[in-house]
């Protein structure tokens, strides 16, 4: 009776264990890399003719054409350096309202910074 008792905690006690492992991996594994899957998804499907992207490769360009899954972008001051890539490709995306927003706030900081000294 004792033994039975002892085995039916331990099994008990086992399945628990196994029950917060696998809420842990949910939490801190799963569930983040589905909410960076939306991000990244949302990220894409508001690509725009005119953005600055940066790839996966790490090159900096500007897109000049999109069709459904695939963009053309063009790299650097040269206009004849014209890429075709998946847009699985891009990894993040500067709109160029958000560009000149950064660079007026870095000249309102620099003046700023300029009267304090």
């Amino acid at each position: 009776m004792i033994l039975a008792s002892q085995t039916a905690s331990g099994v008990a006690g086992m399945v628990l264990w196994i029950v917060i492992l696998i809420a842990f991996m949910y939490f801190f594994m799963i569930r983040p890399q589905k909410k960076e899957q939306q991000q990244k998804n949302a990220m894409l499907q508001a690509l725009e003719i005119g953005d600055t992207v940066l790839t996966t490769s790490g090159f900096y360009g500007t897109i000049i054409d999109m069709s459904e899954d695939t963009v053309i972008i063009e790299f650097g001051n040269n206009k004849n350096c014209r890429i075709p890539m998946q847009r699985a490709a891009i990894s993040a995306v500067e709109k160029p309202e958000d560009a000149a927003k950064a660079v007026e706030e870095k000249e309102k900081k620099d003046k700023k910074d300029a009267k304090n000294k």
